[in-house]
């Protein structure tokens, strides 16, 4: 029999419905009758006979046309909201970040799996997680490493030892000893009373990265989780199903505390989850509604959940993979060999190089007075190579966290004991992410500039701000201002978060890393040089055509044609910002840098024998598309 969820006010109500053929209007009535009965003054409805109301879905806020049969517009465990009209008492929706999600009612479960060991996950592998391209399953090897650990757990238990965590209070009252008959309590406890976050949840996607890293951690067999749990969470994951997890509470010390208790608070049926199914609700009925059970906690289980540095290296993993001719001489760069540097100036000659790609527009210069170009100019090597170089280090630091065990304690079955730590804590990913804000942010300090120039008739002896009839027309004026307001506040963003530290948890904490914090605004610094960068391309092309009919190198018409199949020529003023966003989308999806690669890798194949293939980081993120560890699901 097919059964929806209605959430009307404060409840969620389940509501059977023996006849699909029955119209939205009565699925709405039988839910009013439901709510009413519970109710000792009615809940203030004189007739549900007589009360007006409208139902929409949860996930899409849609509106169901009152006449429509339930069989034509819902499917069984359908979620949908009843709003009363005039009623103030009517609940609003918990909003995720507005364009962030693709996890929407539209989302199919993907096929294909990541096996998960502990050992092996990458930040790409993450990423991809995160967007729901796969679903997760445990090798053999993490399965039996798991009970392993488990079973030295529960002989602890049995034999009533005194163990930090599993059977005894946490930080302050790590010396009161708890009774075996409480264990599970305590466990349910810290979950909830570290529930204590603020703030926007953090979206479908990042709570997804979240899960999946959490089970990673889990997989390595020293965290005395049990497989019963552990494969709770993985189908939650499996289901999209995802607690709400504010974004803000964790200093970073004991872990991630805060948001992990929140992830663990929903997988036990309490709290808000979200689901593409469901959208936001109670957490019970997103997996009921998904054939799940809440998970029951058995001793050491809530620690092993909330323990560790996953949310600063799941939302580090994401920013990680978001980055004339002669001054790019090979012979220079060979004297100050820096990698970042070196690569950064193979990629400007395998696109600028007028002996591999003649320009008609760098010819229609070669005559000129000027005898160097400024610094934004002959300088990017060095300024994008420690840029190159940074992300680089940055992603050794937070692949290796992806794959490290950060609990406390640790079990180890094979020795038959358990060790307290301090691998909880997150100052190795929170310096690492400072690093990479002040490195990627200096990608758009400089891009700033060239925008600048481009815009400066004096500098560019081009019209003024890109546009015919200036006066008229203000081009691309605001544009620039745009940019210069996102490298200003990238500049305050860059403080490093790490170098703070506040004592917390009665002075048990007594040094902590604000890791959330560093890793939230290197996010927020990468999607700025992300949205400058857009915003000189587009004036790039713009440039372009007033050189016209000259023409520039082949690859870089193959990157003007790239950008002109989504935004126009800028014939007088319009609406900018939906170019600006286009082509954000261009970077982000990684087209412009699939237009250019093929001349980098011919470049280097053909000029620069021997030498190692490169990476896009240098102007983008590394591509999210990872042939590892990919099983076909049979």
């Amino acid at each position: 029999m097919p059964r929806f969820t209605v959430h009307i006010r404060d409840e969620w109500l389940a509501v059977p419905c023996r006849d699909a053929t029955n119209t939205i209007h009565w699925l709405g009535q039988e839910a009013l009758k439901r709510y009413v009965k519970n109710k000792p003054d009615n809940g203030g409805i004189k007739a549900v006979k007589d009360t007006h109301f409208v139902v929409r879905r949860c996930q899409s806020l849609g509106l169901l046309d009152a006449d429509d049969t339930i069989e034509d517009v819902l499917e069984d465990n359908d979620f949908v909201e009843l709003a009363i009209e005039g009623d103030t008492m009517s609940p609003d929706f918990i909003p995720c970040e507005p364009g962030v999600s693709h996890l929407t009612a539209a989302y199919r479960e993907p096929g294909e799996y990541i096996s998960l060991d502990g050992n092996s996950l990458t930040s790409t592998d993450l990423v991809n997680l995160g967007r729901g391209l796969y679903k997760i399953k445990l090798t053999p090897e993490a399965e039996k490493k798991v009970v392993q650990s488990r079973d030295l757990l529960d002989t602890i238990v049995k034999e009533n030892k005194v163990v930090y965590g599993i059977t005894t209070g946490f930080g302050k009252f790590a010396r009161t000893v708890i009774p075996v008959s409480k264990l599970k309590e305590l466990q349910e406890n810290l979950v909830r009373s570290h529930s204590a976050g603020v703030g926007n949840p953090l979206s479908p996607e990042r709570t997804r990265m979240l899960l999946a890293l959490r089970i990673n951690v889990l997989a390595k067999g020293h965290s005395g989780i049990s497989l019963e749990t552990l494969h709770a969470m993985i189908q939650a994951f499996n289901g999209s199903c995802l607690s709400f997890v504010p974004e803000k509470g964790t200093v970073g010390a004991s872990g991630d505390l805060a948001p992990l208790s929140h992830l663990a608070l929903g997988l036990m049926g309490e709290g808000r989850m979200w689901s593409p199914k469901s959208g936001w609700a109670d957490a019970k009925y997103v997996l009921e509604a998904h054939g799940l059970k809440p998970i029951s906690l058995k001793p050491k289980e809530g620690l092993a959940l909330i323990n560790g540095t996953q949310m600063i290296t799941s939302l580090g993993a994401e920013a990680v993979l978001k980055g004339t001719t002669k001054a790019f001489d090979s012979d220079i760069h060979t004297l100050r060999p820096h990698p970042g540097q070196i690569e950064v100036a193979q990629r400007f000659r395998s696109l600028l190089d007028s002996d591999h790609h003649p320009s008609q527009i760098a010819e229609s210069h070669r005559f000129c007075d000027r005898v160097q170009d400024a610094y934004t100019m002959r300088c990017c090597p060095q300024v994008h190579g420690v840029t190159n170089d940074t992300i680089k280090f940055v992603q050794n630091i937070i692949n290796t966290e992806i794959n490290s065990a950060t609990d406390n304690p640790m079990v180890f079955a094979e020795r038959g004991e358990t060790i307290s730590g301090g691998n909880f804590h997150g100052e190795y990913p929170a310096k690492a992410l400072d690093f990479l804000a002040i490195a990627v942010h200096e990608l758009a300090s400089i891009s700033e500039r060239r925008i600048e120039r481009l815009c400066n008739p004096s500098l560019s002896e081009l019209p003024a701000f890109l546009v015919n009839e200036g006066g008229l027309n203000s081009g691309f004026m605001i544009a620039h201002c745009t940019a210069a307001a996102l490298v200003s506040e990238n500049k305050v963003l860059c403080h490093p978060s790490s170098v703070d530290s506040l004592s917390t948890s009665a002075a048990t904490e007594d040094h902590v890393s604000m890791g959330g914090w560093a890793a939230r605004k290197a996010l927020r610094v990468v999607e700025h040089v992300e949205q400058v960068l857009a915003i000189e391309l587009l004036a790039a092309c713009q440039g372009i055509e007033f050189l016209r009919p000259l023409r520039t190198t082949t690859p870089l018409e193959k990157v003007y044609e790239l950008v002109r199949s989504v935004v126009k020529p800028w014939i007088k003023d319009r609406f900018m910002s939906p170019d600006i966003e286009a082509v954000h989308r261009l970077l982000l999806d990684q087209k412009v840098w699939n237009v250019a690669q093929p001349y980098i890798d011919k470049y280097q194949s053909e000029y620069i024998p021997e030498s190692r293939p490169v990476s896009p980081t240098a102007f983008s993120l590394e591509s999210p598309q990872s042939p590892r560890k990919r099983v076909r699901h049979e």
